[in-house]
């Protein structure tokens, strides 16, 4: 058959739907993997998998770069054999995928999850690598028209991601595998409609109906699982009790929710010891386990009867109501209910909750299974709810409340194995705090509860620091009587604030319930601490991981204590016999617990920052800039903790992060430097401007993903869920960029008075929204959702839109000055040092804010703005271009 489609000047119609479709597949199976991981396993894991998986772009520019004659005789072969295989690849990779028995628990203890690490990166890089494949020979012949052909690809990819946000409302996660297949078929059909090729067409219909057929029909035939969950996630232990069953199951784009019922689940967070020994009877069959993305489980308690609620006493949410009655009550965050439950029991005259999760309000709302269990709690008359988060609303009110309590809002993670992802958790910021603060009555109780599972501590300690500075925002710098700290060794840690401060009587009766329940006291006005046991927690600590030479016994007598002991009952020197008898037993001293009181006193009294320089980790108040409960490791720590990695996993997210970024720079530079070794004397030494290409092309991978990426994390201020902020994201910057795009072309032949204009306009806004987007980001979150999505795509439009001229133009004007090799690697580079950027974008966020990540990618453009001049420069006359 001879193909007479013209694609380097009038390309059809279904030729730009074929790209913007495949495109927009290879953006969807990325978006799938990710949550396939974040189910199954974690989505940090997912996030490094898919980062070195996408170095099938930069793989396929540098074999295309040193092989492009070979690619331009057999290019109609090279995109049927890539569009052939990408589908079912896809399908079977995953399959494999899931069989590959990798834990992230035993990373570091068990020598073969490096290696099923590695086969994970292996085979989902194969689908990605024929979708690079495709996009690369599409490119390639259609250079000089790359304007247009970019639009297709960013807008396709765009509206694709979209699509699979959309998807998932309809396929669970085990199947998400089938939306970018989908998008692959009629990407392909359509390709084949560009050449006219009817053959072609029937057999990737039939490709793709196999692909299906093994996805739905193999796991079963062969008794293996579409999506093996790890064992140490949440839902894995809930599944292997004897009597569980699952009660409610929804897939949604704001988690994938389950709720199980069992005899064996016991939630309740922070529960006193006592209540076993002291309530007449304890609930039996109190709580549902409710798992979101197989995390949890989040309590969800039945509705007590009256001759049960003393059981409420017995838990820390409780505090408040011992000084409130008659309360009226604001949650920060339903969750499953368990605050709201103990709100409504501890006779609140009216509660007012929030959650920011549409999936959860619909589901105890809608579902009689949960409707019955929980009393119909939403439609309480008592119970009045805001469909968005809590922080946002109580921001703007002007309504003013007796007790606001967060109890555990977004802190799942916090107890959980595996390492916890860098996560943003504004509901627990400096700013957010004042905000509650702000928002209580005089005489106001706020009350923050979050688990305390670390030791050494680190999350409490952020949030202590945290809850402090934003009083001192509120209240003005005295505020000693303003606090009250209880917690349980590793269990959870309540600190409660009081507008105004507490009395002598309040403190009384809240030391009374604190011993009552056998919690420890960690603060109150007037609590006494020995500064000289500083020194020795600090030591102790940082030994516990950077001790050289043999460990101390940690049971061995101090050197200041007598080793001979007289036994019970007889005097020592310095002490009355009658002392010795009624001395009872010695009060068990818990580092992590006097740490916790210093901290406080500290705080408090000034020099808290001197002992948190002192401290083994970080403990940095949290803002909205940066809102992490996480990266607790310090910069200048990280090389002596690569032998003692087993010591933090619960610091692996963030290690992981720079692990993927040494190793996506190793990579990088391989392929960038590939073509040139490979193909200088025949290449490279007859293009003029290399170096500044490069610079150039890598200013614009780094540029355009880390403000992607630094973006989505800002827009969760407004949309609350980071996949919707995620897919929104990259709708909008996709879709702007390449209408963008299309209209660069315009600009072609003015473009060296143009495109500096461009990259300054870049930099300006993009300054300017590093420091000012968060306060119009607050505001669009109080609207109804689809007019935030609508007023964030607005907010993305101008950076957007102008972003998408740099890459195109630049491309263009290779191909058009015959700069055929070049044009190949310039793409490579800007695919490689993307994946640089996307590691690179938490780690800047953690170190120095979210507003830091922004102005990188602004200072990206500006030194692009000088190196777009390289790319202009023509090829010599008695030089031409070498095929």
């Amino acid at each position: 058959m001879t193909v007479t489609v013209d694609l380097d000047h009038r390309p059809p119609v279904s030729f730009y739907l074929s790209v913007g479709l495949v495109a927009g597949s290879i953006i969807a199976l990325q978006i799938g993997i990710m949550r396939i991981f974040s189910v199954g396993s974690w989505a940090h894991f997912g996030s490094l998998v898919v980062s070195l998986a996408m170095f099938g772009f930069g793989l396929t520019s540098a074999v295309m770069c040193v092989g492009k004659g070979w690619f331009e005789r057999h290019w109609q072969g090279a995109i049927k054999g890539s569009l052939f295989a990408f589908g079912p690849l896809m399908v079977v990779c995953n399959l494999l995928a899931q069989q590959v028995p990798f834990n992230a628990i035993f990373l570091i203890s068990d020598p073969m999850q490096k290696w099923r690490l590695l086969a994970n990166f292996v085979l989902y890089f194969l689908p990605f690598l024929a979708g690079a494949l495709y996009l690369g020979t599409v490119f390639l012949k259609a250079q000089k028209t790359f304007n247009r052909v970019y639009f297709a690809d960013l807008v396709g990819s765009g509206l694709c991601g979209l699509s699979v946000l959309l998807a998932m409302y309809f396929y669970r996660p085990d199947d998400l595998i089938m939306a970018p297949l989908l998008l692959w078929l009629a990407g392909g059909l359509l390709w084949f409609v560009a050449l006219g090729d009817r053959g072609g067409m029937l057999a990737i219909v039939a490709v793709a109906v196999l692909s299906a057929a093994v996805h739905y029909v193999a796991p079963g035939a062969l008794g293996i699982p579409k999506l093996a969950v790890s064992d140490y996630k949440g839902v894995a232990y809930a599944r292997k009790f004897p009597d569980n069953k699952r009660t409610y199951e929804r897939t949604t784009p704001f988690g994938y929710l389950e709720v199980y019922s069992s005899s064996y689940l016991h939630f309740a967070p922070g529960l006193s010891d006592n209540a076993a020994f002291n309530l007449p009877k304890m609930p039996s069959n109190a709580y549902l386990g409710l798992y979101i993305d197989s995390e949890g489980p989040a309590g969800v308690i039945k509705d007590l009867p009256a001759d049960e609620t003393a059981y409420f006493k017995y838990l820390p949410m409780y505090y408040p109501y011992l000084l409130k009655k008659d309360p009226n009550t604001f949650v920060v965050q339903f969750g499953g209910g368990l605050s709201t439950a103990v709100a409504l029991k501890s006779g609140s005259s009216h509660v007012t909750v929030a959650e920011g999760n549409p999936a959860l309000l619909t589901a105890f709302r809608a579902d009689k299974g949960l409707r019955d269990f929980t009393g119909d709690i939403l439609n309480n008359p008592k119970v009045s709810v805001i469909d968005y988060d809590g922080r946002l609303y109580l921001a703007h009110t002007l309504n003013r409340y007796d007790i606001i309590d967060l109890s555990l809002a977004d802190s799942a993670g916090l107890s959980s194995p595996g390492g916890f992802s860098i996560v943003e958790k504004y509901a627990y910021t400096r700013e957010a705090m004042s905000s509650y603060m702000r928002a209580l009555k005089p005489g106001g109780v706020l009350a923050v509860t979050l688990w305390n599972k670390e030791e050494p501590p680190k999350s409490v300690l952020k949030l202590y620091a945290t809850m402090v500075a934003a009083a001192r925002d509120v209240s003005g710098p005295d505020v000693a009587r303003d606090f009250y700290t209880v917690s349980s060794y590793l269990s959870t840690a309540t600190v409660l604030y009081k507008r105004g401060g507490f009395t002598a009587e309040e403190i009384e009766a809240l030391n009374a319930h604190s011993k009552a329940m056998s919690f420890d006291v960690i603060y109150y006005p007037g609590l006494k601490v020995d500064e000289g046991e500083l020194p020795q927690i600090l030591q102790d600590y940082h030994d516990q991981f950077f001790f050289s030479g043999a460990p101390a016994d940690p049971t061995a007598p101090k050197e200041s204590e007598p080793h001979d002991k007289p036994p019970p009952g007889v005097a020592t020197a310095g002490s009355t016999t009658e002392e010795a008898k009624d001395a009872g037993p010695p009060v068990p001293r818990v580092p992590a617990t006097v740490l916790g009181r210093l901290a406080w006193h500290y705080l408090i009294d000034g020099g808290w920052q001197k002992v948190a320089d002192e401290y083994v980790f970080d403990t940095r108040v949290l803002t909205n800039h940066q809102p992490y409960f996480a990266a607790y490791i310090k910069v200048k720590d990280l090389l002596k903790f690569t032998d003692r990695l087993e010591l933090v996993q619960d610091e692996w997210g963030y290690l992981l992060l720079w692990a993927t970024l040494g190793i996506a720079s190793i990579f990088a530079l391989t392929l960038v430097l590939f073509p040139v070794v490979f193909g200088w004397r025949t290449i490279f030494s007859r293009y003029p401007g290399k170096f500044g290409t490069m610079i150039y092309f890598l200013c614009l991978g780094l540029g355009y993903i880390i403000v992607e990426v630094g973006m989505i994390s800002h827009f969760i201020l407004a949309l609350s869920n980071a996949t919707v902020s995620a897919s929104v994201m990259i709708t909008g910057m996709l879709v702007f960029s390449g209408i963008g795009s299309f209209f660069s072309e315009r600009y072609l032949d003015r473009a060296r008075s143009v495109m500096p204009k461009v990259f300054l306009a870049i930099f300006v806004i993009l300054a300017l929204y590093a420091f000012t987007i968060d306060y119009a980001l607050d505001w669009i979150g109080t609207l109804p959702y689809a007019l935030r999505i609508v007023l964030c795509l607005l907010l993305l439009l101008p950076p957007a839109f102008l972003m998408g001229f740099p890459m195109p133009t630049a491309m263009t004007t290779l191909g058009r000055l015959g700069k055929d090799h070049m044009f190949l690697w310039a793409w490579g580079i800007n695919g490689c040092f993307s994946v640089i950027g996307a590691a690179l974008v938490p780690i800047v966020a953690t170190s120095f804010g979210l507003p830091a990540v922004v102005l990188v990618g602004a200072l990206a453009y500006l030194v692009a703005l000088p190196a777009f001049f390289s790319v202009l420069m023509p090829l010599s006359a008695a030089r031409p271009s070498v095929a």
